[in-house]
């Protein structure tokens, strides 16, 4: 733990409350953590885990090392003109915001003829919430290696981290692992709601549904072998599998999965052209 790190949440919903309860105590103290959010009602359990707290960008953010931008794309730009004060030349600047991308944040935070270039842009996922996330990463150029590490230990906090090269990655990112949390609960409705059909109790189907996304994914994890063949060992010639397997395929599920990931990389990219206006 680094007890002279100090480190701003300047938004402080969801994220930014599971990112600041993963870092305190391991990476730097609590009290080294302030987040600034206009809804003081939120501020209890920030103050409650030994941190600070104000209502408004104040001169506390110029203590603060890093700064985690973690507000709604839409109110990024006044925030950032609000915060920008206290900016100082070696203040590490981390956005968990979805649709903005890294050229529009470093304009927006530095001079006209001088875009801000200490900036990891993030994609992480919802599962952080649970400290089982997994993030995207891309750096600017002015992020050293140290920048980098400290950016990384900060999201490695709330699950793992995929380091990509840029904005166009960061699509890519969002179309797989921001937006594939909302896929993996569509299909576990749909099993759900398969297992109920074919004559489970609904919490009989939940339980075996559950079990299974978690028991394969895991298997999946720890195994040398590729998914392909651990789907090919379940699977024997004419069997249950066989046939189930067989729906998927008439339906085409990979080409309809690859049509929804291009649709989010596309609208992702659409997002940052609005949102950077």
């Amino acid at each position: 733990m680094d007890k002279a790190l100090s480190i701003a949440f300047i938004g402080g919903g969801n994220m930014a409350s599971a990112l600041a309860q993963g870092l305190a105590g391991k990476v730097c103290p609590a009290a080294n953590i302030h987040v600034v959010d206009i809804n003081t009602d939120a501020h209890a359990s920030w103050l409650a885990a030994g941190m600070t707290a104000s209502a408004a960008p104040d001169a506390a953010l110029s203590r603060c090392k890093v700064w985690v931008y973690a507000v709604k794309p839409q109110v990024m730009r006044p925030v950032i003109e609000a915060s920008r004060p206290w900016l100082q030349p070696d203040t590490l600047v981390i956005s968990v915001a979805a649709g903005l991308r890294a050229d529009t944040l470093a304009a927006w935070l530095g001079e006209p003829d001088r875009p801000w270039q200490r900036l990891v842009r993030c994609m992480p996922n919802t599962p952080a919430l649970v400290g089982a996330g997994v993030t995207g990463m891309a750096a600017l150029a002015g992020v050293d290696a140290q920048g980098r590490e400290l950016a990384e230990t900060m999201l490695s906090a709330v699950g793992d981290v995929v380091w990509v090269a840029d904005d166009a990655a960061l699509d890519a990112v969002t179309a797989l692992s921001g937006s594939g949390p909302a896929y993996v609960f569509l299909f576990l409705e749909a099993l759900i709601d398969g297992g109920v059909a074919v004559g489970l109790s609904a919490d009989q189907a939940r339980r075996l549904a559950l079990g299974t996304l978690a028991g394969a994914t895991r298997l999946a994890a720890e195994s040398s072998e590729a998914p392909g063949v651990l789907r090919e060992r379940v699977t024997s010639k004419g069997g249950t599998t066989a046939a189930a397997l067989d729906v998927f395929g008439r339906a085409d599920l990979r080409g309809i999965v690859e049509q929804a990931m291009q649709a989010a990389a596309r609208r992702s990219r659409e997002l940052a052209q609005e949102f950077g206006q």
